[in-house]
């Protein structure tokens, strides 16, 4: 069992149609004092209504529900409940929705089938500001980047969109961008967390987006991405 802090608990929000999984998640939840389940939903209707009012610091759902796509929960929680992380726990490894759900806000997105997923330490992992992703998702999402970088394109340099970071910024969105948590980036960078999220929130700002998730994406098709080149300094 993890080590249980001080703080309130994390609360979490679940939308998962098959009964089965939806136990399993559920009883992976309740083993962790650290974790709070605040609501369970099996169909996108009841949880965009809970939406309207509800808050939670997490939220793990499916994308194929019985009367919709888990993309539409996901936007409504980017829009209700900005703060809260998103997770994506699915079947489907479609490039398409794969990019959907980061577009749309997702942080996090893991396979049912990819071997035995620990999902209390994903959804810490997704609360400390980490980015838990199956590997297989990662790659498909990284050749896909590559292929739209290769394609010539007007978007890099329409009307000055290329967002000018600081190499402080850059070494941020670099190390975010292979998965450290903000505590691993303050540790490896000598800063502290709050001034992590400081800069966190003005690479957002710069590339007009919302999610590390979609920061990364961003940052990748506009080629600000240097990976391994953390040297920098303010």
């Amino acid at each position: 069992m993890l080590q249980q802090g001080a703080r309130p608990p994390i609360s979490v929000l679940i939308v998962e149609d098959d009964a089965v999984t939806r136990r399993l998640l559920q009883l992976a939840i309740e083993s962790e004092p650290s974790l709070q389940m605040v609501a369970v939903f099996d169909s996108v209707k009841p949880a965009l209504a809970w939406l309207e009012t509800g808050t939670a610091d997490l939220l793990l759902t499916d994308l194929g529900l019985p009367d919709g796509s888990g993309i539409d929960i996901i936007r409504a929680c980017v829009q209700n409940c900005p703060s809260c992380n998103i997770m994506v726990i699915t079947m489907s490894s479609d490039e398409d929705n794969i990019l959907a759900c980061i577009e749309a806000g997702a942080s996090g997105y893991v396979l049912k089938d990819a071997g035995r997923l620990d999902i209390v330490r994903a959804l810490l992992d997704l609360h400390g500001g980490g980015s838990p992703i199956s590997p297989i998702i990662a790659r498909k999402v990284l050749a896909r980047m590559r292929d739209e970088i290769k394609a010539p394109s007007s978007n890099a340099t329409d009307d000055g969109a290329i967002a000018i970071l600081t190499r402080r910024e850059a070494a941020i969105l670099d190390l975010i961008a292979r998965g450290d948590s903000y505590g691993d980036v303050a540790k490896l960078l000598s800063l502290s967390v709050s001034t992590v999220q400081t800069h966190v929130k003005n690479i957002y700002n710069k590339l007009s987006v919302h999610s590390r998730g979609e920061a990364v994406f961003e940052a990748q098709r506009r080629g600000l991405l240097q990976m391994g080149s953390l040297k920098a300094r303010e």
